[in-house]
């Protein structure tokens, strides 16, 4: 079973967050910032992961330590989850459109934690939520689930559809690259032997 439950605790929040990477979409998710809960619903369904998240931050400081330690408890869920990767593809990308937007989004479990992140132009908020922590979430991510990622905007001018678009890419790109692959279900996806 490819799941993991992941409990992080600081004087900051408080998370409880499950994944199941061979679910069905299915999400519940209260994080407090209402933004987020939105695009970690779509990154769910569109990576086909079911995905509960709960978390008690302080929000009344500013969303910054609740979006940055999702981020954190998602990767290591994602770490958890994979084991030692033997038989996942280990790559996955996506071009997605969104309406006026293009965003492009690949990724490698290579053991290695790297964010590429070009996202130019967005305005500095969508509601609420200052669209400059979708890039902490995703250094986050990164970090604990050791990949590389990168996510970039190839056209597009509204920041909603853009941030929608690139939390729908991501989870089209981590379902592709988190998949066993039949033909090698009991090899590591490395020359190495070891990832």
């Amino acid at each position: 079973m490819r799941q993991a439950e992941i409990k992080r605790k600081t004087a900051e929040t408080d998370i409880t967050l499950l994944l199941d990477l061979d679910g069905s979409g299915k999400s519940s998710i209260n994080s407090g910032i209402g933004f987020l809960d939105h695009m970690l619903t779509l990154f769910a369904s569109h990576g086909r992961f079911d995905l509960m998240v709960s978390c008690d931050g302080d929000t009344y400081v500013d969303y910054h330590h609740s979006v940055e330690d999702i981020g954190i408890a998602l990767g290591a869920a994602f770490k958890e989850a994979l084991g030692d990767k033997k038989g996942i593809h280990r790559y996955g990308d996506t071009v997605l459109p969104m309406d006026e937007s293009l965003i492009m989004t690949a990724v490698d479990f290579s053991g290695r934690s790297y964010l590429g992140y070009d996202m130019p132009g967005l305005t500095e908020k969508v509601g609420d939520f200052d669209t400059e922590l979708a890039e902490e979430f995703w250094m986050g991510f990164v970090r604990q689930a050791e990949c590389a990622v990168h996510i970039r905007k190839l056209s597009g001018k509204n920041t909603h559809h853009i941030l929608e678009g690139s939390f729908k890419s991501m989870g089209r790109s981590l379902r592709e690259a988190v998949a066993i692959d039949p033909e090698f279900r009991d090899e590591i996806p490395s020359t190495k032997g070891i990832i």
